[in-house]
């Protein structure tokens, strides 16, 4: 059993995206193994404390504040829970970990508070914020990659790393609803599908998921295969980021070579065992961008048995079991004072015809490499030792 004081500051767990899965994961194995858990969510509960039932036990969660980062409240919170548990425990380790980009951190804020920051390293070389938090001297580093764990050693400063990873639930799913999976989404089981799930937000010109690439990309390709499906698990509308049809229109890809997920759903967040199945209705899972700190798509995908394209850069190079990597070249980051990464299109385009080439079929290669990111498996072998020298 582990022993300490923790308070957790990311998205909520019961919040549909990336980081909430990710919190979700670890929080609950957190509260199993004995370690006294709050939640400070900057996304995923507004306005009202409340709790949260990690399937161990209820766990307290503070409610986002003022401030866009809830960097007004954060520090008085994490307080105000290592205060009730020692007069309930007595004093023990404590610990404010953050799962976020930690360029939105205010070391004001926190200068005496013990921090671990999971943090994502997506450029090269580290922005210069990304750089101050990480150099504090209360801050431990821990990268999602190992890639990000050498950005940071090589700019010396000493850093854990535990990677990302995904539930059991991640696995070739053909029935779901009682459909296979092809019937449930309306697809032939015939049709070649190339598959992208990816958050549909930027920051004007820029769009760190390589959208326009990857549809340009596409559209170049469906000229050589009409059989071809793009399936589109994100927000077309771009309420935070890209209108895809516009951008769909401009690439030269057909309306009936296009299928998003239902919108409404997406809003909601799909069931993850729903996930799994669309996963497995895919030939292959596109999944470029311009930088990734992990890509845990990346990772489902291949735990569905479906191999992946995916840029050759920072996290991405070392997530690739069965699949193809596409060479980039620089693209600065005004925003950030760094550089990102930008796919080569005719790459991507090889990569799919090679994918197309290879037909259908579950990916044992795929499915064998992505074992290593079980989520019990990663709690075990990084998450436990890791803890234990953090609490000492």
């Amino acid at each position: 059993m582990l022993k300490g004081t923790i308070t957790w500051f990311s998205n909520s767990p019961t919040a549909p995206t990336g980081y909430g899965v990710q919190s979700q994961q670890v929080l609950s194995r957190m509260v199993r193994d004995g370690l006294d858990v709050a939640i400070q969510s900057n996304y995923g509960r507004e306005g009202v404390n409340g709790t949260w039932d990690s399937g161990h036990g209820l766990v307290p969660e503070y409610a986002r504040g003022a401030d866009a980062y809830s960097q007004d409240v954060t520090a008085i919170n994490h307080l105000n829970h290592k205060a009730k548990v020692e007069k309930e425990k007595g004093k023990q380790a404590d610990l404010l970990m953050t799962l976020y980009d930690v360029w939105i951190l205010k070391k004001d804020k926190y200068k005496d508070i013990p921090i671990a920051s999971w943090t994502p390293i997506d450029h090269n070389p580290i922005p210069p914020l990304v750089m101050q938090w990480l150099s504090n001297p209360n801050v431990t580093p821990i990268a999602m990659s190992k890639w990000g764990q050498r950005q940071i050693e090589a700019a010396g400063i000493e850093s854990l790393y535990i990677p990302h990873a995904v539930d059991d639930v991640f696995k070739p799913t053909q029935m779901i609803e009682g459909k296979t999976a092809r019937e449930f989404m309306g697809i032939r089981d015939d049709q070649f599908v190339v598959g992208m799930n990816f958050a549909n937000k930027s920051s004007g010109a820029i769009h760190r998921k390589a959208v326009g690439e990857a549809l340009l990309a596409f559209g170049i390709f469906v000229k050589r295969h009409p059989d071809a499906l793009l399936y589109l698990h994100t927000d077309m509308f771009g309420a935070y980021g890209w209108r895809l049809a516009d951008l769909l229109t401009s690439c030269g890809v057909p309306a009936e070579n296009v299928l998003f997920c239902d919108q409404l759903q997406y809003r909601y967040g799909y069931p993850q065992e729903v996930l799994a199945a669309l996963y497995t209705a895919m030939n292959v899972y596109l999944g470029v961008s311009y930088g990734e700190g992990f890509g845990v798509g990346t990772i489902e995908a291949q735990a569905c048995g479906v191999p992946v394209i995916v840029s050759d850069i920072c996290a991405s190079t070392e997530l690739v079991g069965d699949g193809w990597l596409v060479e980039c070249q620089p693209l600065w980051d005004e925003s950030q004072k760094s550089w990102f990464s930008i796919p080569n299109i005719p790459q991507i385009v090889e990569a799919l015809m090679q994918a197309y080439e290879r037909g259908q079929g579950v990916s044992e290669k795929a499915l064998a490499f992505a074992e290593g990111y079980r989520a019990e498996k990663v709690w075990q072998d990084y998450w436990i030792p890791t803890l234990g020298k953090l609490l000492k």
